[in-house]
């Protein structure tokens, strides 16, 4: 690709600009006044709860039916995303820099005591930026944490579907790419149907908001989990029946792991006595569940995404590496996010954990330390 080519691209224009921020704009907006389920988050030091209106998926519904209606009436073009992917994502970039900066200003400067808002300093500037220093700061009564999950999540789909009506147009259309859009497709909407679930993990309990976030959430989420639609979309795949099949066979495992997990843990936390497979739950030391996929591996959970992720790289075929970044980066991310885990989980839990090792040895995968 020819450098200057590439720098023109990636230079913010002002209806990237716009498109950024009318993005913004609209889920401030309906994501304050479309109806939701109220969901109250985890208990924090001081014992505040935050509550986070669930409202996602209808967010997510909305906005692509109006989408389609302004496409259909001109009012705007489905490859807008796609026509503008690299554009886009240098002006996100420069919005989460600029963004974490007033995140670390505000927070240095504030004197609030709650947990979500108590500022926590460091003394060292990059730590302080790269990790945050607030717990849940809000901006006009959004939580951010919140909604710059939502936003990534939702921004992933809207560059897929972009990516999808140009192949359209551009009569590229083929198995790969259906597949690789379908199984992404799903995951988002099962993500938002379940959006309740986010509001007990870790990122949003424990995580304070600094740049780690922000960049994660609406730059390397929607913009590196779609390298596979991108590639796709210059490159041809040919999928026999048998690779069509496997490919959804280990699309649906994953997806039963991981939301079979996933869920166990949210219906756990919400009432320890409810039933896992059926039969009353096992429970170390009235906090840790060790029953269902927790009784298999410490991180099961773990194994259904890194299935999910190698699902949506699988339909483009092994002529490339470029397609597999997604799954090799988050094979390498949740390794040290299981260390992690580990070490917080017995400094945490300390005797009750470790009887909880001895009990379920297995990290991530079944018979596999």
């Amino acid at each position: 690709m020819d450098l200057n080519y590439l720098f023109i691209s990636l230079t913010p224009s002002w209806t990237s600009v716009a498109m950024l921020i009318g993005y913004f704009l609209y889920l401030a907006t309906v994501g304050s006044i479309l109806p939701g389920k109220l969901v109250p988050g985890a208990t924090l030091s001081d014992g505040t709860r935050l509550h986070y209106r669930c409202n996602g998926l209808l967010s997510l519904l909305l906005l692509v039916l109006l989408l389609g209606v302004g496409s259909q009436m001109n009012l705007v073009s489905p490859t807008a995303i796609a026509d503008r992917g690299l554009e886009l994502l240098s002006t996100t970039f420069i919005f989460s820099v600029l963004v974490t900066l007033m995140l670390y200003l505000v927070g240095l400067n504030s004197r609030a005591k709650s947990s979500s808002l108590k500022p926590h300093v460091s003394g060292n500037l990059i730590h302080d930026w790269w990790f945050g220093i607030q717990l849940n700061p809000e901006f006009m009564g959004i939580d951010l944490k919140f909604f710059f999950v939502r936003a990534g999540m939702m921004g992933w789909l809207l560059i897929n579907l972009s990516v999808l009506a140009k192949c359209v147009i551009e009569a590229k259309l083929s198995h790969s790419m259906i597949l690789y859009q379908l199984f992404c497709g799903l995951y988002i909407l099962d993500y938002f149907f379940y959006e309740e679930f986010m509001t007990s993990t870790w990122d949003i309990i424990a995580e304070r908001l600094g740049f780690m976030l922000v960049f994660g959430d609406l730059v390397f989420i929607p913009f590196t989990f779609s390298i596979q639609g991108w590639w796709l979309l210059s490159n041809k795949v040919e999928l026999t029946t048998a690779a069509i099949i496997a490919n959804c066979l280990v699309f649906l495992i994953g997806y039963s792991v991981f939301r079979g997990a996933n869920k166990q843990k949210h219906v756990f936390k919400k009432d320890p006595k409810a039933p896992i497979w059926g039969s009353p739950p096992k429970v170390i030391g009235g906090k840790l569940l060790a029953s269902g996929y927790w009784g298999i591996a410490r991180h099961c959970n773990y194994l259904g995404d890194l299935l999910l992720a190698s699902s949506f790289s699988l339909p483009c075929g092994i002529s490339s590496v470029v397609p597999y970044f997604y799954p090799i980066y988050l094979l390498i991310l949740l390794i040290w996010r299981e260390r992690r885990d580990e070490a917080r989980c017995a400094e945490k839990y300390k005797d009750v954990w470790a009887e909880y090792r001895k009990l379920v040895p297995y990290r991530i995968l079944p018979y596999v330390y």
